[in-house]
């Protein structure tokens, strides 16, 4: 068949289809009549009902920790919500204003959407990469599908006969046959792509629509390593001759005004027009959707700001209003088709306490003061606390970005314990890779090249902004691994590999000792060691000794080792560890590699504590009864 029969194909099938409720993953779904608007408030734990009409909150439903996805089930009342820190998909009546079912999935559920009907709904798995089908009805799992990894985005097509999943790292995107539940296509991008949360798919035209970033590594400048991406894939056979991918970068596509962390789009019901969201910079474009395979979309008017933070956007079914989530205002912006404002509604309180959301409001932007250029932010890096997956080449050398879960009992900071406060990241803010004003009013020490210039400077309790950036920062805590047949238990095999590793044979424990799993400590002098891979980089200014990371969510982070050279577990303890510098594993056969991975998989099988010997004082502890 060729492209051209596939796509006439489709257009008959889609020609009278318009967006619908659910047919897309998002923070917000409003119910196929648009009188009832649902907005998920990660931060806070719940879902709030809005009616459209009167523009005001109806009710706020506590569903669990970190909702990062809604769906209305058919037209409504009931409707689902993916609660992703407790690996649930949650009913909720949204009339009564309570949860009626909660069904445990696999870890890390992220975007959701539903059938017309509401007889089926899919949801993704960040971790470990699946895709759940749910009997709505008998409120179960009734299929898992293998699809990519860290899968997040989620669309169903107009036909309901493919789902279009979205790799988080990648920006890569698959094709799934809903009734065999087999991957059936897969579009990829370019090595750059990166943080990709979201895709909606065209009602009429085969087109998928991917808001991402693109991560340049081998530049750490304010003004050339990370940019705001939309990505449009052509739902075309791979065979044909079409490249089926076309890019647009965001910033240069708004002329000299720099936009950052394109998070999602939604399209109008009747496909005419493309709303896209830049949570870094609080902006947000309209664009006419141009049916010529070439141009695709173009710009009516400016970026707009809308509130701090947008990170969903929705449109009414009648094209007339527009509804975005600006989850650090904890408001909704209701906006006309051509983005001027109507109103806004409030949805939530603040969460946590005001110096945890003051610093999440730093974290997130790239706006001034943490940088002029407006290209990058913290979260450009560290999404949610998460790391990127990126090896950067930086001016000390090839550095993976971290995780911060677990930040607040594992200082010193960075591959060379260079840093000893959160409060010492002035020094990047003013650096060339955000080119800000900083945080603090006063003057600091120079940073010298390669020395620890940072931990002669003490900067806690100096400037309210840079203490509440590091009670944001140190407030990242782990889940279970869910490698694990129940909490605090251990498969047979990783039990092996715990007495391995705790073994004064293999020596693991020497090093990633305590609850954390680390021997990091703010006790001067630090704790660093040379375990064999200073080396490996010829760049490298810094080394051979390096801190040692927590291993703690150790599953989910690959690459390993500060270079990021080691592809996975077993890497880091055969080709990567010749010498036995990295513990004594040379003498292990193959089996007892194996066990010791498990059980490296399996952290944390049970929570390690809250507070510890080496647990920092600017941190979000829970309020106080």
């Amino acid at each position: 068949m060729s492209w051209r029969t596939f796509v006439g194909g489709l257009l008959i099938l889609v020609l009278n289809a318009r967006v619908q409720a659910g047919s897309s993953n998002s923070l917000m779904d409003l119910s196929p009549d648009g009188s009832r608007l649902l907005v998920a408030n990660a931060d806070n734990g719940t879902v709030t009902v809005v009616d459209t009409i009167t523009r005001k909150a109806l009710r706020e439903i506590k569903v669990g920790d970190k909702p990062e996805g809604v769906t209305w089930i058919g037209k409504g009342p009931l409707a689902l919500v993916t609660v992703y820190r407790d690996d649930l998909v949650v009913w909720v009546d949204t009339e009564a204003g309570k949860v009626i079912h909660t069904l445990k999935v696999s870890d890390e559920p992220y975007g959701i959407v539903a059938d017309k009907e509401g007889k089926r709904a899919w949801v993704t798995h960040d971790y470990p990469g699946t895709v759940a089908e749910i009997d709505v009805d008998k409120r179960s799992v009734v299929r898992e599908i293998k699809a990519g990894s860290f899968l997040r985005g989620i669309a169903l097509s107009p036909d309901e006969k493919r789902l279009y999943v979205t790799e988080f790292y990648t920006a890569c995107m698959h094709a799934v046959e809903c009734n065999t539940g087999k991957v059936v296509d897969t579009w990829k991008g370019q090595p750059t792509d990166n943080l990709c949360r979201n895709v909606v798919i065209h009602p009429r035209r085969p087109k998928a629509y991917l808001s991402h970033v693109r991560s340049k590594t081998e530049v750490i400048d304010g003004r050339g390593s990370i940019f705001p991406q939309l990505t449009i894939y052509d739902l075309v056979p791979a065979n044909s001759s079409s490249s089926r991918r076309t890019s647009f970068g965001m910033d240069t596509y708004n002329g000299v005004y720099v936009v950052t962390n394109a998070w999602e789009a939604a399209l109008s019901p009747d496909g005419k027009r493309i709303y896209t969201l830049y949570a870094g910079t609080d902006d947000m474009n309209v664009s006419a959707v141009i049916d010529d395979d070439y141009k695709e979309i173009d710009r009516i008017g400016g970026a707009r700001v809308v509130g701090k933070n947008p990170r969903a956007v929705r449109v009414s079914p009648d094209g007339k209003t527009v509804y975005v989530s600006n989850t650090l205002d904890f408001t909704v912006s209701v906006l006309d088709a051509d983005l001027r404002s109507l109103g806004t509604i409030k949805v939530c309180d603040p969460p946590k306490s005001p110096e945890w959301v003051r610093g999440k409001i730093l974290f997130a932007s790239a706006r001034p003061p943490m940088s002029f250029p407006r290209w990058v932010a913290c979260a450009s890096c560290h999404p949610d606390g998460l790391t990127d997956g990126r090896i950067w080449k930086n001016p000390e050398g090839l550095r993976k970005t971290p995780s911060l879960m677990g930040l607040a009992h594992t200082h010193p900071l960075h591959w060379s314990a260079d840093r000893d406060e959160v409060q010492d990241f002035e020094y990047t803010i003013r650096s060339k890779l955000m080119m800000g004003r900083g945080l603090y009013s006063g003057r600091i020490t120079p940073k010298v090249p390669f020395r620890p210039t940072e931990l002669d400077e003490v900067l806690s309790g100096k400037s309210a902004d840079l203490d509440a950036l590091a009670v944001y920062t140190n407030s990242f805590e782990f889940t279970l691994s869910p490698h694990n047949p129940a909490p605090g238990k251990l498969s047979p095999s990783a039990e092996r590999g715990k007495k391995l590793f705790f073994s004064k044979e293999v020596g693991c424990a020497t090093c990633h000792s305590g609850p954390y799993y680390t021997d990091s400590r703010l006790k001067k002098p630090f704790n660093v060691h040379d375990v064999g891979t200073g080396q490996d980089d010829p760049g490298e200014k810094n080394g051979p000794k390096y801190d040692t990371p927590t291993l703690l969510g150790v599953y989910r982070t690959a690459p390993y080792l500060h270079h990021g050279k080691a592809k996975t577990l077993h890497e880091v303890l055969t080709t990567c560890n010749k010498e036995d510098k990295h513990g004594k594993t040379s003498h292990l056969k193959a089996n007892e590699i194996d066990d010791l991975v498990d059980f490296l998989k399996a952290l944390p099988y049970e929570m390690p504590p809250a507070r510890t010997e080496n647990t920092v004082k600017y941190r979000y502890e829970g309020k106080k009864e």
